[in-house]
């Protein structure tokens, strides 16, 4: 597993580590078993961005703190230039660029994410608590809600309940970039 994932690991093992908590008592938050979790915490396993949202719920966090490890400090305006956000590759096909890791109390938390393309990957399906919206810039994509598979092409857009088990997947070779805002 790559830096970036065991870096967010131990982040994850020092938040509970710092307020005494279980990794039995997480892994409840987390709705998976201990074991599950465990693994997680090793940095040895993917860790679904659905996951770090309910963590970070539960710690009273920001997303963007757990998977970047910078506190959010700006609460007029924060400026993320081209290509310049900070990013974590979850799993060598996505990589999330966060927007507005700088601006705290956020609304929403917006990243670019890219979905490389694999034609031989299956989509691998997450839900987390919330809505998202995500808008096409590039490429073309298969996005499953809820086992409805939808083809969405650059400049389209879709909005959805994200407790619904949802993912995508690049078509015709190429890779996808989306905005995505999860509120």
């Amino acid at each position: 597993m790559n830096q970036q994932i065991r870096q967010i690991a131990e982040r994850l093992k020092g938040l509970r580590d710092a307020i005494d908590i279980s990794t039995s008592d997480i892994a409840k938050v987390c709705e998976i078993s201990e074991d599950e979790y465990k693994k997680i915490e090793t940095g040895d396993t993917d860790i679904p961005v659905s996951l770090l949202q309910k963590i970070s719920q539960y710690y009273g966090i920001e997303l963007s703190t757990l998977m970047f490890g910078n506190e959010a400090y700006m609460s007029s305006y924060y400026l993320t230039r081209a290509g310049k956000g900070p990013t974590v590759e979850r799993q060598k096909a996505y990589k999330y660029q966060a927007l507005a890791a700088g601006f705290r109390d956020r609304d929403f938390t917006p990243f670019m994410v890219t979905v490389e393309a694999d034609n031989e990957k299956m989509i691998n399906l997450n839900s987390h608590s919330g809505q998202e919206f995500n808008y096409i810039l590039e490429g073309k994509m298969l996005l499953n809600i809820n086992g409805k598979e939808l083809i969405l092409n650059a400049g389209d857009s879709i909005y959805f309940d994200a407790n619904m088990p949802h993912g995508m997947k690049a078509l015709d070779g190429e890779n996808v970039k989306f905005l995505a805002i999860i509120i």
